[in-house]
């Protein structure tokens, strides 16, 4: 099974990429020459919908494998580029409709960016990096924006995003979360429903059929919405903590590491730029 994160959805473990793969059977002749084909993990553990979660043995030692150290490295390097970028566009660009147009344009730039490594089948830090510097632009913009307005907004929902990611990844590590196949496949089904609803949503506001945001109103609904939202952040967290604590049972390539941290990163912008409106409708209601 491949990760319903969208980062990792056309990536999965596959066995072209050297190492254990999910719902891969153990291929025949595939033995010859490769040391990692009596991997203890090459049956998925997906493959049955209810079972345990244990910390597995670690896969053999060897060189060029992804580590957790690699995973926070690269992680705190994408995130940093993303804060970076976040306070040179706050600094420099004053809240205007050119910094606007600015941020809406960077905005479209990472997307394609983050599309175009989705796609690939290896890891390109160029491409992940220059996401992670225009989404950054994108979000100090906005910020800045909400800042204007609700004074204190972005430093409460950097705390907030903290508080969701502290607690999911406590929560997953405690072992009340158990990531199956079926927990995905429900989680994934919910998130593709929210997205198109969302997208309904915009287009009936843009046709002025839905007043004041529709479902993104800043009132109650809007606020039950970015809840959900919210929720569907933290689902996507335990899959990429799954993801990586598998690509590092599974002997994953130390280059796989950046995929992971860009998966992180995707996640953890979805969970603050929704925290960021939950804390606008709440403080309106103040």
């Amino acid at each position: 099974m491949r990760s319903s994160n969208p980062v990792f959805s056309r990536r999965g473990f596959s066995r072209d990429n050297g190492y254990a793969g999910f719902n891969t059977a153990a291929q025949a002749g595939y033995a010859q020459g490769n040391p990692y084909a009596q991997n203890p993990y090459a049956q998925n553990p997906y493959a049955r919908q209810d079972v345990q979660y244990g910390a597995p043995p670690q896969a053999p030692a060897t060189t060029d494998r992804m580590t957790m150290d690699d995973v926070v490295m690269r992680s705190a390097l994408t995130l940093g580029t993303v804060a970076v970028g976040a306070v040179l566009a706050w600094v420099l660009l004053p809240v205007s409709a050119t910094s606007y147009g600015l941020a809406f344009g960077a905005a479209i730039i990472a997307m394609v960016l983050g599309l175009v490594q989705s796609f690939k089948r290896t890891p390109s830090p160029a491409l992940i990096l220059g996401y992670a510097a225009f989404e950054g632009v994108f979000l100090g913009v906005i910020s800045e924006m909400y800042n204007s307005r609700w004074s204190g907004a972005p430093f409460q929902a950097v705390l907030g995003t903290l508080a969701v990611a502290g607690a999911t990844l406590l929560v997953y590590k405690a072992g009340w979360i158990r990531v199956t196949a079926r927990y995905a496949r429900i989680g994934t089904a919910i998130a593709i429903a929210f997205v198109l609803v969302m997208a309904v949503n915009l287009l009936l506001v843009a046709f002025g059929v839905a007043e004041n945001g529709g479902l993104r109103s800043m009132g109650p609904l809007g606020a039950i919405v970015g809840i959900i939202a919210i929720v569907l952040g933290a689902f996507f967290l335990t899959l990429d903590f799954k993801q990586i604590e598998d690509g590092i049972a599974y002997g994953a390539p130390r280059n796989e590491s950046w995929l992971a941290a860009f998966g992180l990163t995707v996640t953890l912008v979805w969970i603050y730029v929704e925290m960021l409106r939950l804390v606008a409708i709440f403080s309106n209601n103040d």
